[in-house]
């Protein structure tokens, strides 16, 4: 399985994940979540591999003018309705992932 990093191109945060390893020349796939979006078995790896709690943004802006933190919601539902609520950059290399890209997380990936 490529690299994948999961994100919308207008979040600053995927936009240093991909100059990160394009700066390298490592390949990877991005998924556009504003497009695409998230198929259920994405988001169920991805929750098997960090929880399903650690994937919402829950401080950003987008689930603040939903009003999310005052709903009692079926997460997984939500997300998949909503892909954006996630947060970004996740980044995917077989079972390794990680959210939020950091400099040292950055270079456990790179060094596949």
């Amino acid at each position: 399985m490529a690299l994948q990093i999961f994100g919308s191109p207008s979040c600053q945060d995927t936009k240093k994940a991909h100059r990160f390893f394009k700066e390298r020349g490592i390949a990877y796939q991005l998924v556009d979540l504003s497009d695409k979006g998230i198929s259920r078995g994405e988001l169920r790896s991805i929750a098997a591999a960090l929880g399903l709690e650690a994937l919402p943004g829950r401080a950003g802006k987008r689930w603040k003018d939903r009003g999310l933190e005052y709903m009692d919601i079926d997460l997984e539902k939500t997300l998949l309705a909503d892909p954006l609520l996630l947060r970004s950059p996740i980044v995917r290399d077989g079972k390794k992932t990680t959210i939020d890209l950091d400099p040292e997380t950055g270079k456990a990936f790179a060094a596949r």
